[in-house]
Formats: C-alpha cells, sequence, structure tokens
C-alpha cells in the first residue's frame, strides 16, 4: 500500500480531500471573516500566471484595462429591477462613513455619519460601468467601446468554500458596447471562446463550451454563454461565463449613440468573466492523493532545485553546483517563456522540502545531494507521474546536461498528458442517449457514486413548463449545465415535457 501525503484521499471523502489539498499545499488559509480566505503565495502565485496568460489574450482581441469603483450607489441597482432583483440578497452595503466608541471599549456607528445614499460592495460592474458608457457613447463614431478590469468582487454567500465560492473573490470583467446586436453576439461568443481556449491550453482543463438554459442566465442577459469543467467527482464547476446583454442595461442607464443617419439608437452591450473559481476547477481535476498537481504553464515555479544539505564544508560546493543549474535552467524556454527555476535553500531536511513541493504540486521536483554532484546528474522526480507500479516514488537518477537538454519537452509533455487525461475522464463521465426521465432518475440514484452528467434532448420550454422541468431536477439535486455548441442536432422527444427536441443539453450536479 502506497502512503499518500494528505491525510484523506478522494475516494474516502472527496470534500475534505479538496480542503485538505488547500491547506497542505499552502494555497489559502480562513481570515477570520466567514467566505473571505487568505490566498497563500503558492495560491496567489497560480493566480498571477492566470491574469497574466489571460490578460495577454483578452488585450490580443482589442480590449484595453481599466478600474472602476469598489463602492456602488444602491440607486444604480435600482434602475435595472431583474439585474437587482438577481444580486439583491447577495449585496453588502455601507450605510455609514465613521465609528465612534460605545462608551463600554467597543466601536459602533457614528448616527451623525449616516450615508445619504447607502453604497453597494461591488457585486459586478455593469451598473457602475453602464453609467460611464452613458458619459463616454455619443455617437457610432465612439463604438464599439471594449473594456476590461481586474478587481475584487464581493457576494455575501450563505454556503462558502474556497476558491468555488466564497464571500470576496478575485476576478477580471470584460464589458462593452456595441452599435449593432450581430456586433455584440459576436463578441460574446469570441470571449466564450478565448475563455474555452485558455481553459483548455493553459490549465489544462477541458470544458464544455455552450449557451446557458434560460433560467441560468445572468440577471438582466438574452443570453448567457458558459464553459463547464468536470470534477473528479463527477460534478460540474462552471469555470467562466460570457452574456450577451442586448438593450437591457443601456436601457436602463441611458446608452444611447447617434447612428450615421443622425438617429438616436441604443447601444447592445456583454459583460464576461472568470475568477480565482478556476484555481478550485484546477485543484479538483488534477489534484491526487499526495496534494496539487500544478500544469506548467501556470505553475509560479516550474522546476524547483533541493540540494540536500548536511552542515558540512561539502555544502558550498554543492549549492554551486546547484546554482549552475538553476542559471542553466533559466535560459531555456518552454511552453513560450522562460523556464522559471527556483532553487529552495530553506532551512529543512530534503524531505521534508521534497514532499512540501509535492504536495504544492512543483511539475519538476530535482533533488541533488553529494554523490549526484560527484557523477554529474540529479534525482528528478515528475509530478505527474509520482509512483512507478511498484508503488515506489518514481525518483530517477538523469545527468545533469541530459535534463537541461530535455526540461523543454519534460514540461511540455507534462502540460499535454495532464489535458488528455482530464479529457479521457470528461468524455468517460458523460452518458449519452438517455430516453427518458426515469434514465436521468436511475443514473443519479441515491448510492451512485460519481455520476458524471448525463446529455438529453430538450425542447426549451419556458413559463410554467420550464418551472415544473426545474423543481424536477432540484428533486435530485440537478441543473442543467449548458447546449454543448458542438453537440448533434436534436432528433427525437425532449426527456421532460415529450415535446419534439430542439436541441440537446448536459445535465449534472454541481458546484
Amino acid at each position: 500500500m502506497i502512503k499518500h501525503a494528505l491525510p484523506v484521499t478522494r475516494e474516502a471523502d472527496f470534500s475534505a480531500w479538496y480542503q485538505s489539498v488547500i491547506a497542505e499545499a499552502d494555497l489559502a488559509e480562513e481570515s477570520g471573516v466567514r467566505g473571505c480566505m487568505v490566498i497563500r503565495p503558492w495560491g496567489y502565485g497560480i493566480w498571477e500566471r492566470i491574469q497574466r496568460l489571460l490578460d495577454d489574450r483578452i488585450k490580443a482581441t482589442g480590449h484595453e484595462n481599466c478600474y472602476f469603483p469598489l463602492f456602488i450607489p444602491l440607486s444604480y441597482f435600482e434602475k435595472e429591477a431583474e439585474h437587482v432583483e438577481g444580486f439583491a440578497k447577495e449585496m453588502a452595503v455601507v450605510t455609514h462613513h465613521r465609528l465612534i466608541s460605545d462608551g463600554k471599549g467597543g466601536l459602533v456607528p457614528d448616527p451623525s455619519a449616516k450615508l445619504e445614499e447607502p453604497l453597494v460592495v461591488r457585486p459586478t460592474s455593469e451598473t457602475v460601468i453602464g453609467t460611464a458608457f452613458a458619459r463616454w457613447i455619443q455617437s457610432w463614431r465612439d463604438l464599439p467601446v471594449l473594456i476590461n478590469q481586474w478587481a475584487n468582487v464581493v457576494r455575501w454567500e450563505m454556503r462558502t468554500r474556497m476558491f468555488l465560492r466564497t464571500s470576496e473573490f478575485l476576478w477580471q470583467e470584460g464589458h462593452t458596447a456595441h452599435a449593432t446586436a450581430r456586433e455584440a453576439q459576436e463578441e460574446t461568443l469570441k470571449m466564450l471562446e478565448v475563455y474555452r481556449g485558455f481553459a483548455e491550453e493553459c490549465l489544462a482543463l477541458p470544458v464544455v463550451a455552450g449557451e446557458k438554459p434560460e433560467h441560468e442566465r445572468f440577471p438582466g442577459a438574452v443570453a448567457t454563454y458558459s464553459i463547464e469543467a468536470m470534477m473528479q467527482d463527477g460534478k460540474a464547476l462552471q469555470a467562466g461565463t460570457s452574456h450577451f446583454l442586448g438593450t437591457n442595461f443601456a436601457h436602463a442607464q441611458n446608452i444611447r449613440f447617434q447612428n450615421a443617419g443622425g438617429e438616436l439608437e441604443f447601444a447592445h452591450t456583454t459583460s464576461w468573466g472568470v475568477s480565482t473559481r478556476m484555481i478550485g476547477g484546477v485543484i479538483m481535476v488534477h489534484g491526487d492523493d499526495d496534494g496539487l498537481r500544478v500544469p506548467p504553464r501556470i505553475a509560479p515555479w516550474q522546476v524547483v532545485i533541493v540540494p540536500m544539505l548536511r552542515d558540512t564544508d561539502e555544502d558550498a560546493a554543492l549549492i554551486d553546483y546547484c546554482k549552475a543549474l538553476q542559471a542553466d535552467l533559466a535560459k531555456l524556454s518552454a511552453l513560450g517563456e522562460p523556464v522559471r527555476a527556483l532553487l529552495d535553500l530553506k532551512p529543512a531536511k530534503a524531505a521534508t522540502k521534497r514532499w512540501g513541493w509535492v504536495k504544492k504540486g512543483a511539475p519538476v521536483i530535482l533533488e541533488v545531494g553529494g554523490r549526484d554532484m560527484a557523477g554529474g546528474n540529479v534525482s528528478m522526480i515528475c509530478r505527474d507521474r509520482l509512483y512507478r507500479q511498484d508503488g515506489k516514488l518514481d525518483s530517477v537518477v538523469i545527468a545533469r546536461d541530459e535534463l537541461v537538454g530535455a526540461a523543454e519537452g519534460i514540461l511540455e509533455d507534462m502540460q499535454r498528458a495532464l489535458h488528455v487525461e482530464a479529457k479521457g475522464r470528461l468524455e468517460a463521465n458523460i452518458t449519452r442517449n438517455v430516453a427518458d426521465f426515469a434514465a436521468i432518475e436511475r443514473a443519479f440514484a441515491e448510492g451512485v457514486k460519481n455520476p458524471g452528467w448525463v446529455e438529453v434532448q430538450w425542447s426549451k420550454p419556458t413559463g410554467p413548463a420550464l418551472d415544473k422541468v426545474v423543481e424536477r431536477l432540484k428533486a435530485l439535486k440537478l441543473t442543467v449545465r449548458n447546449v454543448p455548441s458542438d453537440a448533434d442536432a436534436a432528433d427525437g422527444p425532449c426527456v421532460f415535457t415529450g415535446e419534439p427536441a430542439v436541441e440537446r443539453v448536459l445535465v449534472g450536479r454541481s458546484y
């Protein structure tokens, strides 16, 4: 039996395993405020990599970064009834601007410092950005407006889980305005594809891109699209969304422009975003019973060198040997960027440091002892394949120069292998050709472990008919995820209504 680095396995308790990875990999910790977390350097380093890589892709499509305030006047939300209704239960509100002593050693809001208008702590920025668009846009010559911001938002969640659903989280939110509905719709789908490509190529996260059903749309949107990822327990994670808002927000915020013919028109707007929730997806898709496995593209350090110091005269030479190795690795380029190599000189036992980096998921760990140095070698551990078939740690002695020559390929192969592994699991756990609701009930019956998703035919019910479907699914703790953009055409009856189906949808349990 292999003795794993984590105190709990995925098989025994997936939820506890997830929390264990976060703690043991030093990703994040509780902050003292319910639903808010301290993101530690390794976790934030992963987020910085996500930011940099995604920001480059966003800017490559013509968008510019900007920043809007954290506080939004309540009146801005009241202009858009459906939008405010969608977020009302999650809004944090500031009502005072000063505290005073309560005379008992505590502090209370100063009654004389009550704000004339309450301020909402940003849950999303459509309203405040829409107000700015109304100032910026006067003529068709001002369009399109293509902006993005990296920010934090607050949604007062009742049930929280680090990275997946927190009261405060980090994200990017893009907002655009266009002269025509066609241009806005094209923008919406373009950004969905940016997210899909980013998830697949940078996070090694296979996803299904498609349109959300009517009842899952963003409040106030005409259409919402998502990328859905499957976790190792078979549940879905909505990893990113892109919304076509039509002129709904333009009407609410009076975003109008004079067209080429001199007539006033309302602009068509979009919004789209991904968040630190993506880190939760990386954990639950790539992690194993020894901790996290970070895809090389987003690893803060792709190669970690651990010298096996013994407090002897040999240590100085060993450190020099490792520094030279680090310098040679830094000259290399893998996955389109210079290799990121760290020399770990922290005063701890080599074995402790080795297992620390295993739990963090550093892609390549190089241990170097006196014997390795004497032979011109290193001992290499690749995090995507930690053990040999006999259950022993797969630590390979390799010539130093051979390692330097192979490092680029090793990292590129690991990035590819993690994606292939996750893609195979996704495809193997989608059940297709489900003919009736009874088959759905059997697939998700109590006691069925990791049931994955089912693809079913869908008639796009609306109104009371849709409400009935939602209630039937809710009883099984299921939701409709999206309509895959590459799904086969419908060719039979809807499994919920019996009416002729018009498309196929994915159904599953979710985070």
